[in-house]
């Protein structure tokens, strides 16, 4: 999926537009949505993520990509706009706490308490109804993702003491982990 695409600037808490809701996505089929769906392949590839959403690369719209493996090694790759997670009984999940880190909180990872398995509902770039269904790493990232198009940060589910001491070892390490990004999209850029 990197192999198309152009990586874009990852936008970074503080930012705006990812404290909000972003917009539902009514056009489909269109070649600057395929554009940009490639981009955020590339961009996800770039960071070295599991997945990003629009509003990661400064776009307002309901839409995420995720390439990434669970701990069982599968891959999992696609995309979907207009997501809606199934609110599941309880008897059908577990809730797990698990390190979790974000390509907009870069550095620090912190432990979040996340149902083990997700269901979202949505479509493809084609208009197209989906359904995706996770367990495990694949549903926090599935969950996360969702977050992120209604402006909610893994940052937002931590204690005040804990967001705090996040956002102090991004601080920390972001110009190291910016470096890293942008001596891989150099390249990715030299190698296509």
């Amino acid at each position: 999926m990197s192999d198309r695409g152009t990586p874009r600037r990852i936008t970074v808490v503080g930012e705006e537009i990812l404290t909000r809701r972003c917009r539902e996505a009514t056009e489909f089929g269109t070649p600057e949505l395929t554009r940009l769906i490639d981009d955020m392949f590339a961009t996800n590839h770039v960071a070295e993520g599991a997945a990003i959403a629009a509003n990661q690369v400064g776009v307002d719209l309901q839409l995420f990509v995720w390439d990434m493996r669970d701990e069982r090694g599968t891959r999992h790759t696609g995309h979907i706009l207009n997501p809606v997670l199934d609110d599941l009984p309880a008897e059908q999940r577990t809730l797990l706490e698990e390190p979790e880190g974000c390509l907009s909180v870069p550095g620090p990872y912190r432990v979040v308490a996340r149902p083990d398995r997700a269901v979202v509902r949505g479509q493809d770039k084609d208009g197209n109804p989906i359904v995706v269904e996770g367990r495990g790493y694949f549903a926090r990232c599935l969950q996360h993702e969702t977050d992120h198009l209604h402006g909610r940060l893994y940052l937002d589910r931590l204690t005040q003491r804990e967001r705090k001491s996040a956002l102090r070892e991004m601080a920390a390490s972001q110009d190291e982990v910016f470096a890293r990004r942008a001596a891989r999209s150099s390249s990715a850029a030299s190698s296509s």
